[in-house]
Formats: structure tokens, sequence, C-alpha cells
């Protein structure tokens, strides 16, 4: 197992697994790790609790043909708040990479944000600016993969996901109907605006046109 990948000082976990590509930026497809590519379980730190939400692997493996990176950025209060430690953060983690194997799909980047308004020290930050809503981790990817962020979309099932697609730069932003996705349903497609693209899906079995349109 690989060790936590911090990288810059700032406590955010990084494993890039594709190098970056000398061709022009090309778009990516951010994915929500709880509720869009594995159930949500309330603090999803065991392994034998990971269960893929049908039609995941097969999604990111379509996009890997396409040449769309895949990137999972997933904020972890659980880490933040002392539920539970990157050890467990990591087999989990190494248990999505394999199940994603079976299915021939692979990431080609992963990040996660510890930082919480109620976590515990080191972890205590009102509005850190790796944590979604917030952009950091969006940028950060874009920065290791040459992602061309004006032609990229998230995958989310909260609102706060969406948002930080937004404030990235991004060209828009789907919201599954799966993991909280109903309850984020309203407030997610109040941030559409011209610039940023906003749609629903139940869930992210549904992105193939999506994906068609990211590699066209």
């Amino acid at each position: 197992m690989t060790s936590p990948a911090f990288s810059g000082g700032d406590g955010v976990w990084r494993q890039v697994l594709a190098q970056r590509s000398a061709e022009p930026p090309r778009p990516a497809l951010f994915l929500d790790r709880d509720g869009v590519i594995v159930e949500e379980v309330l603090y999803l730190h065991r392994v034998e609790d990971v269960a893929f939400i049908p039609g995941a692997g097969e999604t990111i493996a379509a996009a890997n043909r396409r040449g769309v990176a895949v990137v999972v950025v997933t904020n972890q209060a659980g880490i933040g708040r002392g539920y539970y430690g990157w050890r467990e953060f990591e087999e989990v983690h190494q248990a999505i990479l394999a199940g994603l194997g079976r299915c021939g799909a692979r990431l080609d980047a992963a990040l996660a944000c510890p930082y919480h308004p109620l976590g515990v020290p080191p972890y205590l930050h009102d509005c850190h600016p790796a944590r979604k809503p917030q952009p950091g981790m969006l940028l950060q990817a874009a920065d290791l993969l040459g992602i061309d962020l004006a032609r990229s979309w998230i995958v989310g099932d909260k609102a706060s996901d969406l948002l930080a697609g937004r404030s990235a730069g991004l060209r828009g932003g789907l919201l599954v109907l799966t993991g909280h996705g109903p309850q984020h349903r309203d407030a997610a497609l109040a941030l559409r605006t011209p610039e940023f693209e906003v749609r629903l899906a139940g869930s992210i079995a549904d992105c193939a046109a999506l994906i068609d349109s990211l590699s066209s």
C-alpha cells in the first residue's frame, strides 16, 4: 500500500496515477466518491462496506477510452473529526482502485481533504481552500495533470460538489440522484449560470452523453 501522498505541507492527500500529458490540456471528469462511485455510507472507512454504484466502473472505463482524465475529489470529514485515520482511508481507496480495475477502469488522480469546521487539530479549519465547496482540489489536479478546466465537468451528489466546480471555472456539473442527491436537487439547479451548466442524472451510469461531449 502506498503511503499518504502529502505534498506542499497543506495536509491534502494526493495520489497521481497518470503522467501529466505533453499534449494540449485535456478535459477531466471530476468525481465525488461517496454517493457517486460507491454507495453512501456514513464515514466510510471499512473495506467491507465498499459497494459500487451500478455502472460506476463502466462509466469510468468509458471516460478512460475517450481520453478524458478521471479525478476523484473527496472531502474526508471523518479523518478531520478524528473518527478514523489515513490508514483506513487508504485501505478503502485501494479497494476502490481494485474494484475499478476489475471493470477495466482507472483513475488519473485522487485528492482528499480532511479539513472541517468541527475538526480536531491539525484539521480544524472554518473554510479550507481545498474543502469543497472551495475549488482547491480541482485547481491542484489541473496543475498536476494539465487539465483544461473550462472544458471539464464535475459529478457529485451535493450542491457543494457542483459549487466547487463552478468556482474552479468548469463548464458544468452533473448532480446524481444517488447518495444525498435528492436533497440537493433544488440547490444544485440554482447554481446554473450562462457560463456553468447544471444537469441532473439518476446515477453515474447516465454519463455517456456527457463523456461524449467532453471527448468531442
